[in-house]
């Protein structure tokens, strides 16, 4: 019991973090039918940025904050320079544009940091006896944080004005820019918020695992997963997918090894596009 209460705990907070960069690739999807293999990467170099920064400053929430910044304006780069002359055009046009993309900021993150791991120390010190283990505050303070973060988007995507721009573009491009929307803009916005959730994701990230320049590889994979078990361009969905998943794959870990464990995630994905093609928590229609 105690076992399986610490892998619940370590699967939300994995799940929590996974659904941070999976909500922005499935925004960037639902508004821009983008399949956009560079989002790992884009968390990679944030966290790089914001390895830097911290090395700089000494202060992890000023890093998070620049490396959401600094992602996003060069998201906005991407977008404008890279995929917004692909939109309308075969899918496979973008994921090849994409993965070109990918390759380039990882050899430019090699270039610019290195091979080695560059370490983000926990801005939350302490830990809690949790049963046998002494386990770390700054995991919790990571899932409470990363859910005010989803929180906040959802409010900004459900009443926001802009936010209703994005939503009214999302279900009919062609109405929205009828109505007067400027679908390009809001085109470049979601980008560069996508971007940005991808780079304050992995600040967060930092202090589990180190920063290198192929981290990014793994975050593209999972986040691919858990748009397709939540369902593409659903935003709910994906949340939830993202906390099912980590859960399923923290419980597996209790049988077999960590390794072992990612292959749930790739059994429930491939039933899910035989059984299920349109996502898990997509509604049935009536």
């Amino acid at each position: 019991m105690a076992q399986i209460i610490i892998q619940t705990i370590n699967g939300l907070v994995n799940g929590m973090v996974l659904a941070m960069v999976a909500s922005g690739l499935t925004l960037i999807f639902g508004i821009m039918d983008i399949v956009n293999f560079a989002h790992g990467d884009l968390l990679m170099l944030g966290a790089f940025v914001g390895a830097t920064v911290l090395t700089v400053t000494g202060n992890f929430w000023l890093a998070l904050l620049a490396a959401a910044i600094v992602i996003a304006a060069l998201g906005v780069l991407l977008q404008v320079t890279t995929l917004r002359p692909l939109i309308g055009r075969d899918p496979l046009t973008t994921i090849l544009a994409t993965f070109g993309v990918s390759l380039v900021l990882q050899k430019y993150a090699l270039w610019q940091w290195g091979p080695s791991v560059r370490q983000i120390s926990e801005p939350v010190p302490g830990h809690f006896t949790l049963f046998y283990l002494e386990y770390p505050w700054y995991r919790v303070a990571t899932a409470l944080l990363a859910g005010l973060i989803i929180g906040a988007l959802w409010l900004f995507l459900k009443y926001g004005k802009y936010g209703i721009w994005i939503r009214a573009t999302t279900q009919d491009r062609v109405m929205a820019q009828a109505m007067g929307i400027p679908v390009p803009l809001v085109h470049t916005a979601v980008f560069a918020i996508g971007s940005a959730m991808a780079a304050a994701s992995g600040v967060l990230f930092g202090p589990f695992g180190g920063v290198t320049q192929t981290m990014g590889f793994d975050f593209t994979l999972r986040a691919f997963i858990v748009v397709v078990v939540g369902g593409m361009g659903n935003l709910g969905g994906s949340i939830l997918a993202s906390i099912f998943v980590s859960l399923l794959e923290a419980y597996a870990a209790l049988v077999v090894s960590p390794a072992q464990a990612v292959i749930a995630s790739f059994v429930v994905l491939v039933l899910t596009m035989l059984f299920r093609p349109t996502g898990l928590f997509v509604p049935t229609p009536k």
